[in-house]
């Protein structure tokens, strides 16, 4: 088949046209090192604190409160180890859903006796219920980290509502010192991600998730909070990430959550919204022994995940792709793995219903 069908958006997704035309006079022209005091560093740093304060507008957070990465990654360990490995016998709450970036620093820092970490469940949709964290809070907890959507199964957390009853248990203990963390990469597109609306402390962002560049993101750290820096030299972002800035990345940054902006990406996702409607319902309609996995109604509106009885995921994605259709079973992360999803057994699927899975994202 000639024609190729990119069905994989939320493993990475194309480099918008408007993006590579920002990036690339600092690709080609304007090399300086923004840490140079040299007209060509400046207009690196120009560049650089503009990207800044678009990321900071897209949050409506202040621009010094923008730290930019080498994508989300980077970002979710910087929260994790940066916040936890300085603090005495800490507690973390996560839920059994997020992203291996935030699972596997905290299992990492549990097995070295480091923290204690409650795994909240999801019900059988993939949503977390606020209350169960609100149980989970213990006197020593520090931080809180949930994923805004999930990316395999494109569940809408209610971040707002858990914000929210955060902000009241601190106004009730001042005393208490917890830290609300969430993964936005795959919110980031379709949602509003005020951090002032969703009452967050650390929002993480990728790059190549909103057509802009791999190789850059961003974590947002509201001011006093405190946290250690992976790494340490130059004391570039902040002091918070050390290392000569990837200046065209961090405007491909800057323009691309210009992008997600633009009125025209609006009515591109009301498009998306209707094309993934029919999809879901076709399948469900015409392919017997198909089920939907996560939200009917509170999930991203380019995600449909799928699950068909007797047939294993792998072999179904590699026929599609021979057919010219690039879907995937999971996320891009642990798609190399034979293990089931960590995501469909948390729902209280089966190994074998987990390894039927499909997911389509437009």
């Amino acid at each position: 088949m000639s024609k190729r069908i990119y069905f994989d958006y939320a493993a990475s997704s194309p480099l918008d046209g408007e993006v590579l035309k920002a990036m690339l006079p600092y690709l080609k022209k304007e090399w300086g090192n923004p840490s140079s005091a040299h007209s060509f560093g400046q207009k690196a740093r120009a560049a650089l604190e503009r990207a800044r304060e678009k990321v900071a507008k897209f949050l409506s957070c202040q621009p010094l409160e923008v730290v930019f990465t080498s994508g989300a990654t980077e970002a979710n360990n910087l929260v994790i180890q940066g916040l936890l490995q300085s603090q005495n016998s800490p507690h973390v709450i996560t839920s059994k859903i997020e992203h291996e970036s935030v699972l596997s620093p905290i299992q990492e820092l549990e097995v070295k006796g480091v923290v204690e970490a409650t795994y909240i469940a999801p019900n059988k949709e993939g949503i977390i219920d606020p209350a169960d964290v609100q149980k989970a809070i213990k006197a020593n907890t520090i931080l809180v980290s949930i994923m805004y959507a999930n990316s395999e199964i494109g569940t809408i957390q209610p971040i707002a509502e858990i914000g929210a009853m955060i902000q009241k248990l601190k106004i009730e203990n001042r005393k208490s010192k917890i830290v609300f963390h969430t993964d936005a990469v795959q919110a980031a597109q379709f949602l509003d991600c005020d951090v002032q609306k969703l009452g967050v402390d650390l929002l993480t962002l990728s790059g190549h998730k909103i057509y802009g560049p791999k190789g850059v993101g961003v974590l947002y750290i509201k001011e006093r909070t405190s946290l250690s820096p992976l790494h340490v030299g130059g004391g570039q972002e902040q002091g918070m990430r050390s290392g000569t800035e990837n200046v065209a990345g961090i405007v491909g940054m800057g323009e691309a959550v210009e992008e997600v902006q633009n009125p025209k990406a609006s009515v591109r996702n009301i498009k998306i919204r209707q094309l993934r409607d029919l999809l879901i319902k076709e399948v469900l309609k015409k392919i017997p022994g198909s089920l939907l996995s996560g939200s009917p109604t509170l999930r991203l509106p380019n995600n449909a995940h799928f699950r068909f009885q007797g047939i294993h995921g792998k072999d179904l994605a590699i026929l599609l792709d021979q057919k010219g259709f690039a879907v995937s079973t999971g996320s891009a992360c642990s798609e190399k793995t034979e293990e089931p999803s960590h995501v469909l057994l948390a729902l209280g699927l089966s190994v074998e219903e987990s390894l039927s899975a499909l997911r389509v994202i437009s």
